[in-house]
């Protein structure tokens, strides 16, 4: 075994029983088992044509503002609010009762598969944690059998979860989602929810952002995302996403110059002295987005934003 894998947790995707009123894991292959070793063939992948795109929207809730549970609940209706649907989110400094709101949420249980569902381990010693959902109309499972269709008919293949531990000051980790691509013979592409470390740490972010290049480069992996909050507060932590070879959605559509594409400090006066900036991120390997956009936070009173970042919402096609 790696040493790499011996920094790895293996994680559950849970969807709700409405018989049961309880969360459950569904099937997936264990992380530790290699990629390369488990090829893809089914006939979901000729129902759904050689290609989809989907919608990825990350948000970082603040978890040190009063409130987290009756905020995160106002970012949840913000990022369900059409008439774009959001079939994956990523969401940071998820405290464990804005965890428990989530899990408790209608719209979360009927339309969405969520990790952490299975018990609170990943929110034990930390202040906060990640959490991603993925619609459960686009995502399934190959080792279960859903609607009398095994494999789950026309929906994209999830091959295993897993948490890494990062070299980190705060115990942060890439949330990791292996997603088997049909148009893509197999190959896997890697969802990666990330809360990379803040303030005077870049070298830290650094070895961050190298760690995860490597996760997307894997032997049988095509690449993937990482979205979160990169804590891109320099200059030189823009830099890394080309220094590590990947692509970032917002310079790829927009352009490099311009504070349009800040996620932090916006629409209210930041408590330090840093001026507005995008901290968060949509980067990518082996893929491009189709578009990308900053969702505003609305206030909750005449100074004070839902969150201290606003939301990214980037389209792409697998």
């Amino acid at each position: 075994m790696s040493i790499n894998n011996l920094n790895r947790l293996n994680r559950a995707l849970s969807s709700f029983n409405h018989v049961t009123h309880s969360w459950a894991a569904i099937p997936l292959r264990n992380h530790h088992h290699p990629i390369t070793q488990r090829p893809f063939s089914h006939p979901a992948a000729d129902a759904i044509g050689s290609k989809q795109s989907l919608s990825l929207t990350s948000w970082n809730i603040q978890a040190s503002l009063p409130g987290p549970v009756p905020r995160s609940k106002l970012i949840l209706d913000r990022i369900l609010k059409g008439p774009k649907f959001s079939d994956i989110i990523h969401l940071q400094e998820v405290t464990s009762s804005v965890r428990q709101s989530l899990l408790d949420d209608p719209r979360v249980r009927s339309g969405f598969l969520t990790t952490d569902a299975e018990d609170n381990t990943s929110f034990k010693r930390v202040s906060f944690a990640t959490m991603t959902l993925l619609s459960s109309k686009r995502f399934g499972s190959p080792l279960l059998d859903e609607e009398g269709d095994e494999g789950g008919g026309g929906k994209l293949m999830l091959d295993s979860v897993f948490r890494m531990q990062l070299p980190s000051r705060y115990g942060r980790d890439a949330l990791c989602m292996d997603v088997t691509a049909p148009a893509a013979s197999g190959a896997v592409f890697r969802l990666l929810n990330v809360h990379l470390d803040s303030l005077d740490s870049h070298f830290r972010r650094a070895l961050q952002m190298r760690s995860l290049a490597d996760l997307l480069r894997e032997p049988g992996s095509r690449g993937g995302i990482i979205a979160g909050d990169f804590n891109a507060i320099l200059p030189k932590d823009h830099e890394l996403v080309d220094e590590n070879g990947l692509l970032d959605a917002w310079v790829a559509l927009h352009g490099s110059t311009g504070s349009d594409g800040a996620t932090w400090g916006v629409g209210v006066e930041p408590k330090s002295r840093r001026k507005a900036g995008r901290l968060d991120k949509v980067v990518m390997s082996g893929l491009k987005p189709d578009e990308i956009d900053v969702l505003q936070p609305g206030l909750i009173q005449p100074d004070r934003s839902w969150s201290d970042h606003c939301g990214l919402r980037c389209t792409f096609t697998i």
